[in-house]
């Protein structure tokens, strides 16, 4: 039994114990959570994760030696094998229909000795094999078996249909999972209750919960689905209506979760009222060497207005390389001091925010903004000077990594947070950097652009902005792949492109790991490319270097003074060289497909063309090739991340479990994107009818939101 049923299933289910259920008990419930199921209610959410045809029933005599066959026999005879080794038997019986005989062998199953019996009828689906001696009837090792029940209309599950495979542990198999599945559904299955609004689920044309729960576990015949083909292929790649359903539910509470949260921060955070468009905004304007494009001047604005409301801004800026993000947050840094507040930037590495620090400050100190870069390493001198600046407000900018979020830290008046590459960063940090201000706006930028649906949800407090174009005149960057044994024919292409003026990199890749051999060779590089262009002007830059001789090295490149800079990977942002047309990546291989997009991105900024030459040994995995030939492709930002997503997987891309996203089960943050769009529209619009979900209609709907959520909403008073 599984105890008394309430008229909410969702309650009811949700807190049944695994161990309760028949067959299961202590020992084996501890089994069951290393798969994360602890309830009844898990145990339906643990769904297949993919379905074998088992339906199609063949007669004895039509089964060959090596296919895979289903047939339903009477037992014919069976015996109990012991053997001269302890503990090992061996169950052999023989089962025959109308055509003919089989044999069957199963090992160290005693206990089958007393589930069979003479003339029962029973069905095996297993891999035939030929008979041990001449004319004796085909054998089967070990095949799946179910009892047919010929007083009862009980279907089979194991065999004769298509049967669900699911994710299993040690002590806890699939068919073990099926049975109490199956014995769940017959006592719950008319309890079950849509928590889906009704209208919305008529507008999609979603089938009913129960219905789903049912066709996801024991699909009946060709299952439904929403596009053609199979329906076993339907059901493996999870296109059936049942997959859809359960997937939509899932994405529903999802999105259910982040709209209450968003609604909740705005009632309960008071923002800074910041002056909009005051003279040193403009200033900034005339003082760029270059026109804003169209895309630039639509988030400028979009941030502004936030800036101008009483509510804090919490707004995500995408945009691809090379796409201007930079100049739009200097915007939103010079609003801030117009009003009398500092800002921070925060980035995810030293070396990243030491090329923020270079770039802010070429835009901001010709408009009097004192910018300070904090880092490790520098010496206490150094950094009392620092302190003093930021404590005082006379600093205007502060730019560096975690470090900004020590306590010794004491910002005077911090109005405003730019955080790059938001992936990197969790919501603890985020939280501490909000606690340096009172409630400072936050800009969060990236350069992984990803479907404007998918960004709402992982970085779901946040407003997304796009800048969707490139500026004016920029043409493709031709990729090409070269291997070790080629490597003058890179040379070669190097050589002409410094001959006619141009400058270009040499990038060596730089892992934690191996830093110090990484950075010698980058070193012996430098050293025989002096050696191979005598008669060019050749540069070093890593990251063990002062901050001082970095800058300098800069100078000297963006001055046109050194023609080709040699680089560990730190250049990945904010370099902007417009006469760089050529870039060689060493090991191109030990990359991973958005940081070569990155480095890729320092080159093609002027209006000639550009090369991107990616060096690797050859062979690799197939996973290796499959990013090289990417970047070969395609130049387009948008492609490359949604190819990077496929390869990596939302977690591992996001980090997305540093964000508190409730477990998916059923659906696919990249698969089901279309499903996902669909679930934040139904979501948002029964939201705007009910804030709080507070209509005794969504009672059931607000209870399943806040435990699929484990108690992340207590900000909105969900309960």
């Amino acid at each position: 039994m599984l105890g008394k049923t309430s008229e909410n299933h969702i309650t009811s289910l949700s807190e049944i114990p695994i161990q309760f259920i028949r067959g299961v008990g202590p020992k084996k419930a501890a089994l069951f959570a290393r798969l994360g199921v602890e309830t009844a209610e898990d145990l339906l959410w643990h769904v297949p994760r993919r379905y074998e045809d088992r339906s199609t029933l063949r007669k004895m005599s039509e089964c060959r030696p090596g296919e895979e066959c289903t047939v339903v026999g009477q037992v014919a005879d069976y015996r109990l094998i012991r053997t001269r080794r302890p503990a090992f038997t061996i169950f052999e019986a023989s089962f025959s229909d109308s055509t003919g005989m089989l044999k069957v062998r199963w090992f160290n199953q005693p206990y089958l000795a007393d589930l069979f019996e003479h003339g029962q009828l029973v069905m095996l689906s297993g891999t035939v094999q030929q008979g041990r001696r001449g004319g004796a009837p085909p054998e089967m090792q070990s095949p799946i078996f179910e009892i047919v029940d010929e007083d009862t209309d009980r279907e089979p599950i194991h065999v004769g249909r298509i049967v669900p495979i699911y994710h299993g542990t040690k002590g806890v198999s699939s068919r073990l999972i099926r049975s109490l599945v199956k014995r769940v559904l017959d006592q719950h299955v008319d309890h079950l209750c849509d928590v889906v609004p009704q209208d919305i689920r008529e507008r999609l044309g979603l089938i009913q919960f129960k219905t789903a729960m049912m066709q996801i576990h024991f699909p009946k015949g060709p299952a439904p689905r929403v596009d053609g083909g199979s329906a076993l292929d339907s059901l493996n790649r999870r296109r059936s209506n049942a997959h859809q359903r359960l997937a939509f539910d899932e994405l529903f509470l999802v999105e259910l979760g982040l709209g209450m949260k968003k609604v909740g921060m705005k009632q309960r955070a008071t923002g800074i009222v910041f002056q909009v468009g005051g003279p040193l905004t403009e200033r900034l304007r005339q003082h760029l060497p270059f026109t804003l494009m169209d895309a630039q001047e639509r988030v400028i604005r979009e941030m502004m207005a936030d800036m101008a409301s009483p509510y804090p801004m919490n707004r995500l800026l995408q945009g691809d390389v090379g796409c201007g993000k930079t100049v739009v947050a200097a915007f939103a840094i010079v609003c801030a001091a117009e009003s009398g507040y500092q800002s921070a930037v925060l980035a995810p590495t030293e070396i990243l925010a030491e090329q923020h620090f270079w770039s802010l400050r070429r835009l901001l100190e010709p408009l009097g903004l004192r910018c300070a870069l904090v880092v490790g390493g520098q010496s206490k001198a150094e950094r009392n000077v620092l302190l003093e600046g930021i404590g005082d407000g006379s600093i205007a900018v502060t730019i560096g990594t975690h470090a900004l979020l020590h306590d010794a830290i004491d910002f005077n008046r911090l109005g405003m947070a730019v955080v790059d590459e938001q992936h990197k960063f969790g919501v603890l940090q985020r939280a501490l950097l909000k606690a340096k201000g009172a409630c400072p706006d936050i800009l969060v930028m990236t350069a992984t652009p990803i479907p404007r649906t998918l960004a709402l949800t992982v970085y779901g407090d946040l407003d997304v902005s796009v800048i969707d174009t490139s500026p004016p005149g920029r043409k493709p960057i031709h990729t090409i792949r070269v291997l070790e044994s080629q490597r003058a024919k890179a040379y070669r292409l190097i050589l002409h492109e410094l001959r006619e003026g141009r400058q270009g990199f040499v990038v060596y890749p730089l892992v934690e790991e191996s830093e110090k051999m990484d950075l010698q060779a980058a070193v012996s590089g430098w050293e025989q490319l002096k050696g191979i262009f005598p008669d060019q002007s050749i540069g070093l830059i890593h990251g063990r270097m002062k901050v001082s001789e970095k800058e300098a090295v800069m100078h000297a490149f963006t001055g046109g003074e050194i023609r080709l800079l040699v680089a560990t990977s730190v250049i990945e942002v904010g370099i902007d060289i417009p006469n760089a047309t050529i870039m060689l990546i060493e090991h191109a291989e030990r990359y991973g497909l958005a940081q070569l997009h990155q480095l890729r991105g320092r080159i093609g900024r002027g209006p000639e063309s550009s090369t991107c030459i990616l060096m690797t040994k050859g062979g690799g995995s197939p996973e290796t090739k499959r990013r090289l030939d990417t970047m070969v492709s395609t130049n387009d930002g948008f492609v490359i991340a949604e190819e990077d997503l496929m390869m990596r997987g939302p977690g591992d891309f996001f980090g997305t479990r540093q964000w508190g996203l409730p477990e998916l089960r059923v659906a696919n943050l990249i698969r089901d994107v279309g499903l996902l769009e669909q679930a934040r529209t139904e979501a948002f619009r029964l939201l705007d009818e009910d804030p709080e979900l507070a209509h005794p209609d969504h009672a059931g709907l607000r209870a399943v939101l806040h435990r699929r959520w484990k108690g992340k909403l207590d900000l909105v008073g969900v309960s």
